[in-house]
């Protein structure tokens, strides 16, 4: 890409490795590779001006070719999906770059825009994210479901796989009506931010949680947190693609 790159670019990244699900990423859904789903709905965010595919394996590339030519070989070393994000940003010169997962078939455009304009509206802002409200106990205690707090301006307090805010009184029917949220797993981020997270080194939290949103809280940047009615779901086993086979068939969209 040159210099003439869009001022707003989403990059999906594709992995071709999986350990629950080998090839996950260019598995077959509706016709077509599964991360092609994410590409294309991307590409239906009205405040994206262009979508590209990074991915570390030359597999994906001959996979979605077909589809399009937006995909970049990326190196094969990048520890997480971020890194991967960081040597697109590196190419190019958009000023804010948006992290759509490759396995989230049914990411909802709405909600891109939504965790975008933060960043076009305050300057304070380096990084945006999104959450979900959490009714169900066995979510709220779930390990694998990432819990967030925010401030009253909307900005993070906290990420965390345990559940945050611990209600004390709960036993007595005196808990808020809504306190628990799921993070979506969607970023959006300033060129210049991602570069310099990219390189910043692990943080305690971070390391603890296995989050890396924490390392931008323990280094003081400020994430914005978007609300959404969409439900996230990624693919992580088979099973979890044939959920969203059966959405996709029966024309819902998460």
């Amino acid at each position: 890409m040159s210099t003439d790159s869009p001022d707003v670019l989403a990059v999906v990244p594709a992995r071709y490795a999986s350990t629950r699900f080998p090839a996950k990423i260019i598995t077959p859904l509706d016709g077509k590779p599964l991360v092609l789903h994410a590409f294309e709905r991307a590409r239906r965010a009205t405040l994206v001006s262009d979508v590209v595919i990074a991915t570390d394996d030359q597999r994906v590339v001959d996979a979605v070719r077909p589809y399009t030519d937006k995909v970049l070989l990326t190196r094969t070393d990048h520890a997480t999906g971020t890194d991967r994000i960081a040597e697109v940003a590196a190419r190019v010169e958009a000023g804010i770059i948006v992290n759509v997962q490759g396995d989230e078939a049914l990411v909802d455009p709405e909600t891109i825009d939504d965790t975008i304009r933060p960043l076009m509206e305050r300057p304070d802002v380096v990084m945006a994210t999104a959450r979900h409200p959490l009714t169900q106990p066995e979510h709220i205690n779930d390990p694998n479901i990432v819990k967030v707090v925010c401030d009253a301006q909307g900005l993070a307090l906290y990420f965390s796989r345990c559940p945050i805010p611990h209600v004390r009184d709960a036993a007595d029917g005196n808990e808020a009506a809504q306190c628990h949220w799921q993070h979506i797993g969607l970023y959006v981020y300033r060129r210049d931010f991602l570069l310099e997270f990219a390189r910043m080194p692990q943080t305690p939290l971070e390391q603890l949680e296995k989050l890396e949103q924490l390392r931008a809280l323990e280094n003081g940047y400020k994430i914005a947190v978007i609300d959404t009615d969409y439900r996230a779901i990624g693919v992580d086993v088979p099973e979890d693609l044939e959920r969203v086979r059966a959405i996709l068939k029966a024309g819902k969209e998460g």
